[in-house]
């Protein structure tokens, strides 16, 4: 039922003064509503693709879930209208457990499309939640500058369209593991985390992910509550990513490009 997350659209393309009608490939952006035992969680817009992994990332980075186990099944809902088939999904979790719709993460989740911290989530309410990393891993220099490529060779709508973000989980090694793409990095994000949630892969305290992009607050987040102790970013870190990363016993790195880097945090974790 899952849509295409391409579409083709006929634009006028533009080279000096020369002009022509061309068919063009564009990234499907769509709304996805998340329920939970029938009852509306969320709303993100995001690319069709993976949208069980989604939901199971989105869960579980939301300290909502503990693992796989808690989740009983996943389905399209089909009662929605033509409009909405294949944009809505229900997760049933285990011994019918349900969410009380007043509780304070309905209105607060740590992250956002659209505000990344909201209300009054801060970095100590993330480590009452989740404890910072003390695991000992360290990885090689060589290592790290060759992920970039590997993640490039893998976006595979990015190719097509110019118009997406990736996400990449990477062993010790340095192979690449999962690969995921959305119109939301941090969409992304959760598609990689909840495929390795699904495949009882979970916790990932040896394994390295990689954004394109910028590395934000929320990806911070998410990587913590997977237990990645490395996240690298094609593009900067902001401040507050920066903060709960060195809180964290994360390595930061930012700029990843080439033989280049910019580690922010915990650069002792390069052996």
């Amino acid at each position: 039922m899952s849509q295409q997350p391409t579409t083709t659209e006929l634009v006028t393309r533009w080279r000096n003064s020369q002009s022509d009608s061309v068919n063009d490939q564009l990234v499907v952006e769509e709304p996805l509503e998340i329920r939970v035992a029938n009852q509306s969680l969320i709303v993100v817009m995001r690319t069709p693709g993976h949208d069980f992994e989604l939901g199971a990332g989105f869960l579980f980075t939301e300290g909502l879930i503990q693992s796989a186990d808690d989740i009983g099944a996943m389905a399209y809902c089909e009662d929605v209208g033509a409009t909405n088939l294949g944009n809505v999904i229900n997760i049933h979790l285990v011994d019918g457990k349900v969410f009380d719709e007043e509780a304070s993460w309905q209105r607060n989740f740590h992250a956002n499309a659209s505000c990344g911290l909201c209300g009054k989530m801060t970095i100590e309410s993330v480590w009452q939640e989740i404890p910072p990393i003390k695991s000992s891993f360290q990885i090689e220099r060589a290592v790290l500058y060759k992920l970039n490529e590997q993640l490039k060779s893998a976006q595979t709508v990015f190719a097509e369209t110019g118009g997406l973000h990736a996400a990449g989980l990477f062993n010790s090694q340095g192979e690449l593991q999962i690969a995921r793409e959305d119109i939301g990095r941090h969409n992304a994000v959760d598609k990689v985390i909840g495929q390795a949630l699904l495949s009882e892969h979970i916790p990932l305290d040896r394994h390295i992910l990689m954004v394109s992009g910028r590395a934000s607050f929320e990806i911070i987040q998410k990587a913590l509550f997977a237990r990645i102790p490395v996240i690298t970013a094609v593009s900067a870190a902001s401040s507050l990513a920066v903060d709960l990363a060195r809180g964290s016993g994360m390595m930061l790195i930012g700029f990843m490009r080439d033989k280049n880097m910019t580690v922010y945090s915990c650069p002792e974790r390069i052996g």
